[in-house]
């Protein structure tokens, strides 16, 4: 992202750029911020194409075109597919496309074995939107609210974002409700977190498992109904308490072997608060216990798989075995 910037800044670009990865509030905003650097408002230069069924020849047709009274012809293509399939194509033609043409390429996911991502690397820039780490998306979550007029203290913050899906766009999505909520208000408390932040479901499932490794079978089964209650799947709650039990299960192994917090969070992909959050909940349990914990979800799951339990059934036997005193 820094050579991106960089690059936006300058007015010296490549030809072709990808900017690709897991974080759409960051993909939208480079794109956006590109799209403006590279073309501005010139809408006769500028075409976009979007979705799985695009046309190659369709694309350098228009590549072959010349601008309009401009120095540069746009082509911004997202979501194409075209980075988990053979574009053998549209490879070779970007090693000859004309000097007036530039592509952007707008992808979620991609494979780094796919040619057309061999070729757009090589002859120009891509750009990977991974998550940020804890402290920048803290620093990022302050500057919004500091423009909003409002605050909110280093643990309440930390509680916001254990509580909801922490992609950008939906931390963005949950600080208008707050900024609404507590309008006149200059603190941003936890109660109003709780007041109006939607709570993402798989922060239910770490409740839920917690109530599991304090032997509070009630409390578990009801998270579990409450999930239900919101049209959760039951395949799907299994999957998140399997997640669950496995990520338990590498952190107390990486903490075992004296990795520290920031360490494990990189090796795992997760952000350090989430490291933080999930080692005290591994405290109730034995490295043993937790491999047991996973291994019984997938021995539920092939049992709902070959019809000897319905899935609702087989989540709720599982959770009463896993939070029983015996």
């Amino acid at each position: 992202m820094k050579t991106l910037n960089q690059h936006i800044k300058s007015g010296k670009f490549e030809q072709v750029y990808l900017i690709y990865g897991p974080e759409d509030y960051l993909r939208k905003q480079y794109k956006d911020r590109l799209k403006q650097a590279l073309i501005g408002d010139d809408t006769m230069n500028y075409s976009y194409f979007e979705g799985k069924n695009i046309s190659v020849k369709e694309l350098i047709d228009l590549g072959e075109t010349l601008p309009f009274f401009s120095e540069r012809r746009l082509i911004l293509v997202e979501n194409s597919g075209f980075f988990s399939s053979s574009q053998e194509e549209m490879a070779e033609y970007l090693k000859e496309m004309p000097e007036t043409t530039t592509f952007v390429f707008v992808e979620k996911d991609i494979d780094k074995r796919n040619k057309l991502y061999k070729t757009v690397t090589s002859l120009g820039y891509g750009a990977n939107m991974t998550a940020p780490d804890e402290r920048t998306l803290m620093r990022w979550i302050d500057g919004l609210l500091r423009n909003e007029r409002r605050q909110m203290s280093e643990d309440v913050m930390r509680y916001f974002l254990e509580r909801i899906d922490t992609d950008m766009e939906n931390i963005r999505r949950e600080l208008d409700k707050l900024v609404l909520y507590t309008d006149g208000q200059l603190e941003i408390r936890r109660e109003d977190v709780d007041a109006v932040c939607t709570v993402f479901a798989e922060s239910q499932v770490f409740d839920m498992i917690r109530a599991v490794a304090e032997k509070k079978q009630v409390m578990a089964l009801k998270l579990y109904y409450d999930l239900l209650a919101l049209k959760e799947p039951p395949m799907r709650i299994l999957y998140w308490i399997a997640r669950q039990f496995n990520q338990l299960y590498q952190i107390k192994d990486l903490q075992g072997k004296g990795y520290p917090d920031h360490v494990i969070a990189e090796r795992m992909g997760i952000r350090d608060f989430i490291v933080r959050k999930n080692k005290a909940l591994c405290g109730h349990f034995s490295l043993l216990e937790l491999r047991q914990a996973v291994e019984a979800c997938v021995e539920q799951e092939e049992a709902v798989k070959t019809g000897r339990l319905n899935d609702q059934m087989a989540v709720e036997l599982l959770i009463i075995g896993l939070s029983s005193n015996s």
